[in-house]
């Protein structure tokens, strides 16, 4: 009986595709779905594109694997997930491996891999990023798992991603459930990335009065500098559209109410566990639910607030590019920021500067950017914050009347722009010389003794209130 080097069950549109990027790639593939027909389907169109062993059974695809199995789960994260983990784990023998190719939350990774560690298998949470195109053409890969799982696993997994002068878009990114906590991070940032575009839209038709396809051509600029990445690229796709049964720009024709998967709101809550500032990439999930709660808005639709007049300033779109930019960095360095906490938490040791390299391409994130953040971390792996790194220092810098002058504007205007406003509020927040946390500790200990520390000395104390108001040590 003829193996394969690496076998995938679940073959919806990424399962599929990635099944057929292994092929395409020269390597023999089993291939599984719960509904047979599905197999029969992908080997009668694509089989001409490699060497595929279709399986209608569990037990014959875990035998066409060759040793050690390599099983690709591609199926819905959470309860499928187990249930095919639980059906595949009594076939298969130690060394083995199971790779969860979903958005599988870090936590059930973490869980599901110490499990099969303790049966003698190998389970991989890898993150895949770049959509069923990036599947099929070559994805970002951030697989987790063990250090012998990867030997074994990451040739073929590096053969079929994306490459960005001549590197793979794909590492080992940690233990357990690295690789998985990286892909939620991503998604975070992508969610931050497309609300701050977003922004910018509203701003250059609201504030500066330009048409959809006029802003298409702003966005077709950008795209040839430092703001150039796949994001900003199909932006201008979807602007310049026309809607074909009303003429009008497709824009305009679609509700404006966005959905979510969960990642972006996992980002935030783990964010708050960790209790790491991710205010840019919140304001973007938070930015979605408030679109989607149609009648809350209906209900508000009559408040007062200002005209939206346009502005006529031809320098207006700069200083939008600039704001852009600017808070884009933000974004990111929060998401960093989340990584490193989540490596030092969890005893990952995650390389930062690895990271970026594999977003280069393949991702949805996939940008120009990515290099000058690579750099920073090769420069220094311990950089505190990517607004610390002298290249980003001084594009913020540069950004600074630019990016107060569109925030200002949106709020002079009533045009909502939550991204540009946390993320200049974060900028300003760390570069102070004192907040007003001071006052909050204070107002803490008067309500609740939950003492404070001083300037001064060592220690923490509390002041008698409710008494003669002495300071007391705690």
């Amino acid at each position: 009986m003829e193996k394969a080097r690496i076998g995938v069950t679940g073959l919806a549109v990424m399962g599929r595709n990635l099944a057929r990027n292994l092929a395409r790639h020269g390597h023999p593939v089993a291939v599984h779905n719960r509904t047979a027909a599905r197999t029969r389907a992908l080997v009668d169109e694509f089989g001409d594109e490699g060497t595929f062993l279709p399986a209608e059974t569990a037990e014959r695809f875990a035998a066409s694997l060759e040793r050690p199995r390599r099983l690709v789960i591609m199926v819905k994260a959470g309860g499928p997930t187990d249930a095919v983990i639980d059906e595949f784990a009594p076939l298969l023998e130690p060394g083995d491996m199971i790779v969860d190719g979903g958005n599988a939350n870090f936590v059930d990774t973490r869980r599901r891999e110490s499990a099969l560690r303790e049966r003698g298998i190998h389970f991989v949470g890898a993150g895949i990023s770049g959509g069923e195109e990036g599947a099929l053409h070559g994805p970002s890969i951030m697989p987790g798992g063990s250090a012998e799982s990867y030997a074994a696993l990451g040739p073929l997994l590096e053969d079929i991603a994306a490459k960005v002068d001549g590197t793979p878009c794909c590492t080992h990114v940690g233990p357990d459930g690295a690789g998985h906590f990286v892909k939620m991070v991503h998604n975070g940032i992508e969610y931050a990335d497309m609300q701050l575009i977003a922004e910018s839209y509203d701003l250059l038709r609201h504030a500066a009065g330009l048409a959809p396809a006029e802003i298409a051509e702003v966005f077709r600029t950008w795209n040839t500098g430092r703001l150039g990445s796949y994001l900003i690229e199909i932006t201008a796709e979807v602007l310049a559209h026309t809607d074909a049964s009303t003429g009008r720009p497709f824009v305009d024709v679609v509700l404006d109410q966005a959905e979510q998967k969960g990642t972006g709101r996992w980002t935030v809550q783990t964010a708050l566990d960790l209790g790491v500032p991710v205010g840019g990439i919140a304001e973007a999930v938070f930015a979605r639910a408030v679109s989607g709660h149609a009648a809350l808005r209906e209900a508000a639709r009559g408040l007062p607030g200002p005209p939206r007049a346009a502005i006529a300033d031809p320098g207006f779109a700069d200083a939008v590019e600039k704001a852009l930019y600017a808070s884009k960095i933000v974004a990111y360095a929060q998401g960093f920021h989340e990584i490193q906490a989540g490596s030092a938490e969890y005893g990952w040791n995650i390389d930062l500067g690895a990271m970026a390299t594999i977003w280069r391409g393949g991702c949805i994130i996939r940008a120009r950017f990515l290099d000058r953040i690579r750099a920073a971390y090769e420069a220094d792996p311990r950089t505190p914050t990517l607004l610390t790194d002298d290249h980003f220092a001084e594009a913020a810098g540069d950004a600074q009347d630019a990016w107060r002058e569109v925030v200002a504007t949106a709020a002079r205007l009533g045009i909502p722009a939550p991204g540009f406003s946390t993320a200049l509020a974060y900028y300003d927040s760390l570069r102070a010389d004192r907040l007003p946390a001071a006052l909050t500790q204070g107002q803490r200990d008067f309500f609740g003794a939950h003492t404070y520390r001083r300037v001064d000395r060592d220690g923490s104390f509390h002041t008698l209130w409710g008494a003669d108001r002495t300071e007391v040590t705690a």
